[in-house]
């Protein structure tokens, strides 16, 4: 839920409150129903609030406790709020709201902050001390909700998304070359600190930012899930690990129901979000709101995948909504979707969002989601083959079947100042698989994919897409201590099935087994991946748009090659490659850079 901004000056001067205006009103979208903007001295903080938790004005932000001389600005959601509020009265705090942003200030204050140890959500938060001139930056463990930077030696500023710091001003927008190339090679991932632009930084998952008054930062990282095999577990049988699994993702769900309104459920028709919605029933929820989006075919591709969904929906009698999306829609909707865009992303699954999104929140405003099970329990069809590959050679094999192309052919694509003078890509996928902590091949590939690839693809996704309609999603399969147990749990019964074995051994007594044992879907939105007629010919002006013949991130040569035949080259994945670096200039070019 929610935007948050501010500005913290490091020069003697007064915050830039109007910066922080602008800022905040970027974000109107994120937070519909209230604004909020606080200023004092050198700091100021900006939020746009979506009602979920408290939805009277005592949970409004920016949050000022002036007893504890602290102010905060909150994006997201502590599931365990009210048991944590139950012990800090016991602990002799008093509180003015039922929300879990003021949790958050008095935990913060009882506990400092390593108060998000005790936290079991998705959050991105700032508070600031008023007696230390102190300001700490906080992200979730798996970077759920977002939180970028912008820094320059006299002030930092910081909000839910990139486009609002450009509003702010004051940005470089030069192109980030390592980011580029991340772009281009790492599956469109770019991984923290990078963002596009060389001028704006994102905070890392999991991390702790306090800047001192007089810009003096440190950085701590709180969580790290280890892919290794523990003593505690060694007696357990395949059986043992379901149960405890199912358990798990049992708490992980009925967490997620927490909200004073109602909750409904993303159902895609795939095993996800159809576990999702039977362990609902299981714990006796009723009228569930379902959504499930399709649109129409092209070059021989379907474009939904209704038949499985609606399996789901009639075996536990949801409300179901089935939103089908008309050719004339999707065209506009690539550039509303483009402009939600915190950072460019390429999967087609972003329109699909953009689109369900803004349907469902006509009914809802908070959903649940199945993103996560596959980086999580292994449901991809790269880790296979990584079964059988030594611990040594994992680096080359994992970028052979995940990475969209290698360093090598990047010179025929991109112009020669923007290239990087390395294979910035497979240095970083090297040093990320030569940490401690994975066991495997498979483990560190999951380990890199959970806590990277996860975070700045998929997450990012539908965080942009849900908040971009006022929407809240929130991710089960992303629950910490879940992520925890999955990370220890042996490889071979994640891979096991097809992938997601143990998953799918738990669902068996509650769903069909069409649904379980179906051919893995996505959200198929076949005009993007078959590129023609308008749909082409929007591709084709992003990529000759003077702006971008100017810019000259891509050869003309290259350019020109691929228009002739747009549908050819294809990234390792998959991917249609024109339409990925179409999709770059379309963002660059929407946020004016």
């Amino acid at each position: 839920m929610c935007g948050l901004s501010g500005e913290l000056r490091f020069d003697g001067r007064e915050a830039d409150v109007a910066a922080v205006g602008r800022m905040t009103a970027a974000m109107e979208a994120r937070g519909p129903d209230g604004v909020g903007l606080w200023a004092t001295g050198p700091v100021a903080f900006g939020h746009r609030r979506l009602k979920i938790i408290d939805l009277s004005e005592r949970g409004a932000q920016p949050m000022v406790d002036t007893a504890l001389g602290l102010t905060a600005v909150f994006n997201g959601c502590i599931y365990n709020y009210q048991e944590l509020r139950d012990r800090l009265v016991d602990a002799g705090y008093r509180f003015f709201s039922t929300s879990d942003t003021e949790v958050i200030l008095k935990a913060y204050h009882h506990w400092g902050p390593r108060c998000v140890d005790h936290f079991a959500g998705m959050f991105a938060f700032a508070v600031y001390e008023r007696d230390t001139g102190r300001l700490v930056l906080v992200r979730d463990r798996l970077g759920i909700k977002p939180l970028y930077v912008a820094r320059d030696p006299h002030r930092l500023r910081f909000a839910s998304s990139l486009p609002a710091l450009l509003a702010g001003g004051g940005v470089s927008s030069d192109i980030d070359l390592v980011a580029f190339h991340h772009y281009l090679s790492f599956h469109s991932v770019v991984p923290p600190p990078h963002t596009i632009l060389a001028g704006v930084r994102k905070l890392p998952q999991a991390t702790i930012r306090t800047v001192e008054a007089d810009g003096t930062t440190r950085d701590e990282v709180y969580w790290r899930p280890d892919f290794t095999r523990q003593a505690d577990h060694a007696s357990w049988t395949a059986d043992d690990w379901r149960d405890a699994i199912g358990e798990r993702l049992r708490t992980a769900v009925r967490r997620r129901m927490v909200a004073d309104v109602p909750v409904g459920v993303l159902l895609s028709g795939g095993l996800d979000s159809s576990l999702i919605v039977a362990l609902l029933a299981e714990a006796g929820q009723r009228d569930l709101a379902t959504f499930s989006v399709g649109f129409e075919a092209a070059g021989g591709e379907s474009g939904d995948e209704f038949h499985y969904s609606d399996i789901i929906a009639r075996r536990f009698g949801t409300d179901h909504h089935q939103i089908r999306v008309p050719g004339d829609r999707l065209l506009p909707a690539i550039d509303a979707a483009v402009a939600a865009m915190s950072e460019p992303m390429v999967s087609h699954d972003c329109v699909a969002f953009y689109l369900l999104s803004q349907e469902v929140a006509r009914h809802v405003k908070v959903v649940q989601s199945g993103q996560g099970a596959d980086e999580v329990f292994a449901g991809y069809s790269w880790y296979p083959p990584l079964a059988s590959v030594p611990r040594g050679d994992a680096v080359d094999a994992y970028l052979r079947v995940f990475a969209d192309r290698p360093h090598s052919e990047l010179p025929a694509m991109v112009e020669p100042h923007h290239l990087t003078e390395g294979d910035a890509s497979r240095h970083f996928v090297a040093e990320r698989f030569a940490e401690p902590g994975a066991q495997t091949s498979v483990d560190a590939a999951l380990r890199i994919d959970s806590t990277v690839m996860l975070v700045d693809d998929p997450v990012k996704r539908v965080d942009n897409m849900t908040m971009a309609a006022g929407l809240e999603a929130r991710t089960p399969f992303l629950d910490h201590e879940l992520v925890e147990l999955a990370a220890a749990c042996p490889p071979e019964l994640k891979l096991a099935s097809g992938g997601k074995g143990v998953l799918k051994d738990l669902s068996r007594p509650l769903m069909p087994a069409d649904v379980i044992d179906r051919p893995k879907g996505y959200f198929p939105v076949p005009a993007i991946r078959h590129l023609d007629g308008p749909f082409l010919a929007r591709v084709a002006d992003a990529l000759t748009d003077p702006v971008a013949r100017g810019r000259g991130l891509f050869r003309k040569d290259w350019v020109d090659e691929m228009l002739a035949d747009p549908n050819s080259n294809r990234t390792t994945l998959g991917a249609n490659a024109l339409w990925q670096a179409a999709l770059l200039e379309m963002w660059l070019q929407t946020q004016g850079v």
